[in-house]
């Protein structure tokens, strides 16, 4: 059985996660995260012992926020991410985040029970920026559907980071 896994990026408005321009996406933070935590299909979302990913820095511009999580399909992510109160943070989006020219949000088929790491979620990014839509990244525009043979091909070994030298 294969998960869906989800990883956007946004790039902040203000310098940090404090400055005021993000009070409003600041203030809605945990209602979000606790709707998708009680969402259908949730499986899993990345956090800190904060209780969201906003303290995260995978990359070297400090003001790109992360967030990462699986689904059990599309339809729970999609129902998530475009209905009811997330949906009014997405479209409200732009008072705190800049708009992008690259992509910003990759999907992906994982076993059930795999926890993508954020080197394999940017690894994905990438590629879907390099490469445009395939079954190893794709978008909810450009749907691939789940290949449990392509999963298993798949060596999840190399998405883990490399250990320090």
């Amino acid at each position: 059985m294969l998960h869906l896994a989800q990883f956007n990026i946004g790039r902040m408005r203000g310098a940090t996660i404090e400055d005021p321009v993000m009070r409003g996406f600041v203030a809605r933070l945990d209602g979000i995260n606790a709707l998708a935590d009680g969402a259908p299909g949730f499986v899993w979302r990345l956090q800190t012992d904060a209780g969201n990913a906003t303290y995260l820095r995978p990359y070297d511009d400090d003001r790109i926020l992360v967030n990462m999580s699986v689904w059990k399909s599309v339809e729970a992510l999609r129902e998530f991410v475009y209905g009811g109160r997330h949906a009014d943070v997405l479209r409200r989006r732009l008072e705190w985040f800049e708009k992008l020219s690259s992509p910003i949000v990759v999907l992906w088929w994982v076993p059930a029970g795999h926890i993508p790491s954020i080197d394999e979620a940017k690894k994905r990014l990438a590629h879907l920026e390099e490469h445009g839509p395939s079954p190893f990244a794709f978008t909810f525009r450009a749907l691939f559907p789940p290949d449990e043979e392509f999963a298993r091909a798949t060596d999840w070994s190399a998405f883990e980071p490399c250990p320090a030298s």
